[in-house]
Order: C-alpha cells, then structure tokens, then sequence
C-alpha cells in the first residue's frame, strides 16, 4: 500500500487493529455457540465479551513479538488474547483450524471493501450521468484507427462510459455475494472436531454465507473470481482515461483536465497543461489488474490445503481494493471537473472538408441505382482529394462539380446528405435504453 494512492476508509479495513478485531469476533462467536451446545462452558463465551466489552486496545506489537518466538500468527494472537483474559480463554479454538479463522476473516475484509467500491462506482456513475445529459446533443467526431470516422455526440460518449461502469457495478455485486462465505469446519473441512451449526453460527453473525465445502480453506475460485471483476473495473477505468488522455492532446483539444490556480504543468516550460491525472490511472489500472493472474494461480492448491496463496493475498487484497478505491474516486474527480470544448469539437469535425458524410452520399448513390463498386469509387475518389489537401477542398463542392455522381443526385440531394443533425436522430433512443 502506498499513502499517495490511499484513502482512509477503505485503507482501515486492512489494518492490523482491524484484522484481529475480526479474527477476536469469529473466535468469540464460535466459543459462545460451543457453549450453548454444551461443548465447553457457557462462561468462557461470555468471559471474551466481558473483556472484549472494556474496549481493549489490541496490542500489535506484543502479538507480532510472540509470534517471533512461535513462528505462527493464529497461535501468537490466541496466546495474547488468553493473556489477558485468563483461564476461560483456553476453550477458544475448539475443534477449529487457523483457516477458519484467516479465511472467514478475508471474505469479511473483502466484503467490505466492496461495499466501499459499490459506493464509489455510485458516485461515478452520478457524475457520468451528468456530464452525459449536459452534452446530450454537443456535436464531436467519432474516429475509429484513431481517424476521424462520422459524427457522434459527448453525451453519448458518456452513456457509452455510463453502461460500461453500470455493467462493472453488476459484476462487482455478484462477486461480493460469491466472495463473503464462511468456513468454520475445522482440519481439512469435516467438521469431525466441531459441529456445523458454529459455522451457521458465526455466518449469521458476521454477514457471511456458509461455505458448501471448505476443504480445509475456502475455494480460491471464489477470489480468483472477485480479482477478475476488479480488474475489469480497472481496464474500464483505464479505457476512459485513455479517451481524456486523447481529447487533451495539443491538436485535438476537445476536452481536457481541470486546471487549478497555481497548478504547474512542468518543471521545464510554463506553458504545459498536462493530462496527469488520467496517466496515473492508466498506471493504476496497471497495478489493479496485477492482481487477477496471481488470485487465478491461487485456485490450484495441493489437496486439501496449503498455504502457497497465503504470502499472495497479503499482498493482492489490500494493494488491489485500496488502489482501485482511489482510482475510482480519482476518475470521479476528473469527470466532474472535466473541461469540454464544444466550439473546439466543431471545429475538429469541420476540418476535413466534410469527408464526415461520405457514408451518406454512398448509399444515396447507391439507392439511385449505381452499383455499390461504383458509387464507392465516385465517392473515394472525390474524398481522396480533399484528405490529400488537408482539409482546403470541399467535399461537396467537389461532388457536385462531379459529373457522374450528379447524374445520379440533384444538387439538392447531395447538400441533403451534408445535415449534421441527421447523424443524431437516435440518440434519444440510445439514451433511453441506458438510462432508462
């Protein structure tokens, strides 16, 4: 985890405090079930809430010291806590392995990590939205190669964003359900040492499902599958700052990050108004999306367990949930201050000398009875001029001096095929079927 791309809440869920709070809390409910079964004394449950309630600070570095003598992380947090709360501590555990512990414990930080997602993916798409019904009908240029293609609107290229991160939201709900099951089923997952119902136990209480078969660990499908969602949420978050990143360019400059007072582009030349923002995305997504093959090669365990995925999770559940947390909130951000140039989009679509409406003039050709070999060939070579002069020749004029295609299209048809507003006829219906 690295501060510059952290926040808060989200950073909390990862901290060690944290952490043995929730192991503490799965410990404390299966000893309280294992009392009202009769297994161990039902004082010992309430002997860990007694203590628990005093609000106890947990003591990291006096469990990281014992786990220095005992090389086990489970065991050194269950000597601290019997250190402190005495001799009813010694019941905790029964019948339960350190899995069930470590893993119940990830799907409830994953859990909620998402829920911190879940809300940010709302804000974006609040602000999408906004930026979409404001420039519903602001003309620009669509390119496709990065070349100018037929005019499209910034409205609809915010739907389009506006779908995509709708899509990430649906998958990223499915993945939380998926991920926050709880396996309390102790040595390789049968429960000989501990009674199924402290698992439906401990689920109930900690917002959990209980896992169907746990071996000994909870099945890393489930995780692989949590990272792939997160990871696609990245390439989508990337996939828009790349579209910023563009627009900004010097010889573009339809749209570009917002510019604050006494911001400095570069070190070097005063003059700069750099896409920063969007390129610390684009790197990232980069990070986010290292997460997916690692939890995919987590899946293959030997057996019923090891611990091969353990040192990888360490790693890959707080770096991908706090980065992608900040990513999106950072998007956000861009999009809600975004700097939009209609004049400029304009301007860009006008440049080319009209080589926007050759699909029109080509069906048109093409419905007045010219084959459609012919009329690509009328229509390109008219077109090739005007690219060959940057933009000085009109295609319209060139087309109606041509005198083969007007003795197929009148004057009046070819200037027909030259309406801009023809081209958003449907964006009412495309806004519809996104936003309902």
């Amino acid at each position: 985890m690295v501060p510059r791309y952290a926040r808060p809440a989200m950073t909390a869920i990862w901290e060690p405090e944290m952490k043995y709070a929730i192991w503490f809390e799965i410990e404390a409910h299966a000893t309280e079930k294992l009392g009202e079964l009769g297994v161990v004394p039902a004082s010992a449950g309430k002997a860990l809430w007694d203590w628990w309630a005093t609000n106890p600070k947990i003591d990291v570095e006096a469990i990281d010291a014992i786990e220095a003598v005992t090389k086990h992380d489970v065991i050194a947090f269950l000597t601290w806590v019997a250190e402190n709360v005495g001799d009813e501590a010694r019941f905790m555990h029964q019948g339960m392995t350190s899995s069930d512990v470590l893993d119940t414990t990830l799907a409830i930080q994953l859990d909620r990590a998402a829920a911190i997602l879940l809300e940010d993916l709302d804000k974006l798409l609040a602000a999408i939205r906004t930026r979409a019904e404001e420039h519903k009908y602001t003309p620009t240029i669509g390119r496709s190669h990065g070349i100018h293609a037929e005019p499209v609107t910034f409205g609809l290229k915010m739907a389009e964003a506006y779908a995509e991160f709708s899509r990430c939201k649906e998958r990223l709900e499915f993945a939380r359900k998926e991920i926050a099951t709880c396996a309390i089923s102790g040595a390789v997952g049968t429960f000989a040492n501990i009674d199924p119902s402290v698992e439906e136990y401990v689920a109930e209480k900690m917002g959990l499902s209980v896992e169907p078969v746990s071996t000994q660990v909870i099945p890393r499908d489930r995780h692989a599958m949590f990272f792939a969602v997160l990871g696609v949420i990245a390439s989508s978050i990337e996939r828009l700052a790349v579209e910023v990143r563009h627009l900004q360019r010097t010889e573009v400059l339809e749209a570009e990050e917002y510019f604050s007072p006494g911001q400095k582009g570069s070190s070097a030349m005063p003059h700069k108004r750099n896409p920063i923002l969007t390129e610390n995305l684009t790197g990232l997504a980069r990070v986010v999306r290292g997460a997916t093959i690692p939890a995919m090669e987590n899946v293959a365990l030997w057996h019923e367990r090891d611990i091969s995925h353990s040192s990888v999770e360490r790693f890959i559940g707080p770096d991908a949930t706090i980065t992608l947390d900040f990513a999106l909130a950072r998007l956000t951000g861009v999009i809600e201050k975004l700097l939009v140039y209609p004049e400029r989009m304009q301007k860009n679509l006008d440049r080319m000398g009209g080589l926007v409406h050759s699909q029109r003039v080509l069906l048109a050709l093409t419905q007045a009875g010219v084959s459609r070999e012919d009329a690509y060939r009328l229509v390109q070579r008219n077109a090739m001029k005007v690219w060959e002069s940057d933009g000085a020749l009109s295609l319209l004029e060139l087309l109606k001096a041509d005198e083969e295609v007007t003795a197929a299209l009148s004057h009046e048809q070819i200037e027909e095929k030259f309406d801009l507003d023809y081209h958003f006829k449907n964006v009412d219906t495309i806004f519809a079927r996104v936003f309902g």
